[in-house]
């Protein structure tokens, strides 16, 4: 029986990964150093055995989980709405858009300091770092999106008499969408990141805290698996952001 794309998509993605683990395995158990480097085997027995086991990493993962949704979810409704703003109009797009691809620019970590200033080291500091790393992405491609519309659609709208709401339903959304979702997987992947570091500098609680924690006391086998974590994190919400792209190329036909 002949297998899909799909599927042949997916068993080579495998293969690959059990061939990555594999030469992390022999060169770990060969000529590593194990108390600096962990054989996949002891980051899989870590995660099981004794990650899990640990006072406090449960509870810290939950927090990382709702902390990231929160500012996910900010990053959304700031992405979409100043994108629409900046979008709508050609000129604001020539008067704006520049100046979010300037602040888009700046590596965020170096403003780290100052969120702390404003927001101190507690949950409202990583809300608010991840959101300045997922805003820019949604904004941006929400942006360019709009911007790539083809102009005989929208004069065709306006000739007909449609309405600002019926322009932005009929024309912009389906003709945007799938430059949406883009940046909405960037935006994903991006407020992970905003978020782990702020933990990882300014917090004693979350993952990221965790992952330093165990860096700092040179426990390898529990710091891949964190970061195993982190990575599965990552790729089980980008999948979640693809599922929900597929249903919403499909409404658009």
């Amino acid at each position: 029986m002949r297998m899909t794309t799909g599927a042949r998509i997916f068993w080579t993605r495998c293969a690959m990964l059990l061939a990555a683990l594999l030469c992390w395995e022999v060169y770990a158990r060969l000529w590593a150093d194990t108390r600096f480097v962990s054989p996949p085997s002891l980051v899989l027995h870590a995660a099981i055995f004794e990650l899990f086991r640990e006072p406090g990493v449960i509870d810290a993962l939950v927090t990382s989980l709702w902390i990231l949704f929160v500012a996910y979810a900010l990053a959304i409704l700031f992405g979409v709405a100043i994108g629409l703003a900046v979008g709508w109009s050609s000129f604001g797009r020539k008067a704006f858009f520049p100046v979010v691809l300037l602040l888009y620019g700046i590596p965020q970590v170096i403003l780290l300091p100052l969120f702390v200033l404003i927001f101190g080291i507690g949950p409202a500091c990583k809300i608010a770092f991840g959101l300045s790393h997922g805003f820019f992405p949604i904004a941006v491609n929400v942006i360019s999106g709009m911007k790539n519309i083809n102009i005989l659609y929208l004069r065709s709208g306006h000739s007909l008499g449609a309405s600002s709401f019926d322009i932005a339903r009929y024309i912009y959304l389906p003709n945007m969408l799938q430059s949406l979702f883009t940046g909405l997987r960037l935006g994903m992947t991006l407020t992970l990141l905003g978020v782990v570091l702020a933990e990882l500098y300014v917090s004693t609680q979350g993952i990221g805290y965790w992952t330093k924690l165990y860096a700092e006391t040179h426990d390898p086998a529990p710091l891949f698996a964190l970061i195993a974590i982190l990575a599965l994190m990552a790729v089980i919400l980008n999948e979640l952001v693809r599922a929900i792209e597929r249903r919403g190329l499909r409404w658009r036909g």
